[in-house]
């Protein structure tokens, strides 16, 4: 992977967090019940971004976890506002732990493409440590 490759994963996996941020900002206002119509379409409008920056993620670098599988059975999960916002105490709470552990997983992959970062600024044209 060139470094252009490399800048360009990183900027797409942080917008891609900031739409799990997001998805995260909308169980909170499901469950304090405090949502209108236009809520509910920007809710739906970043599970699209969310399932398709995923497809553009995984076709650019294997990923072990997340897995598509766990993404797609919380976005699924999870079909409007109004459902969230009459999901049980306990359901929720396990939506929320499902989010939160693959948001952990982001930030890992993240870590990991700025190691790769910043080891490819250290090296010279000929690949030679500056």
């Amino acid at each position: 992977m060139t470094p252009k490759d490399i800048n360009q994963l990183v900027t797409q996996i942080e917008t891609h967090i900031e739409c799990w941020k997001q998805f995260n900002h909308f169980i909170t206002i499901a469950h304090a019940r405090k949502f209108g119509a236009a809520d509910e379409n920007h809710f739906l409008e970043i599970k699209s971004i969310i399932v398709q920056e995923l497809e553009l993620i995984f076709a650019s670098v294997e990923v072990a976890s997340p897995t598509r599988e766990e993404i797609h059975t919380l976005i699924g999960n999870a079909p409007s506002l109004r459902y969230l916002a009459e999901m049980s105490e306990g359901a929720l709470r396990g939506l929320e732990s499902q989010w939160h552990k693959i948001y952990i997983s982001w930030h890992a992959i993240l870590g990991q493409l700025k190691v790769k970062q910043r080891s490819g600024e250290n090296k010279t044209f000929w690949g030679g440590k500056k």
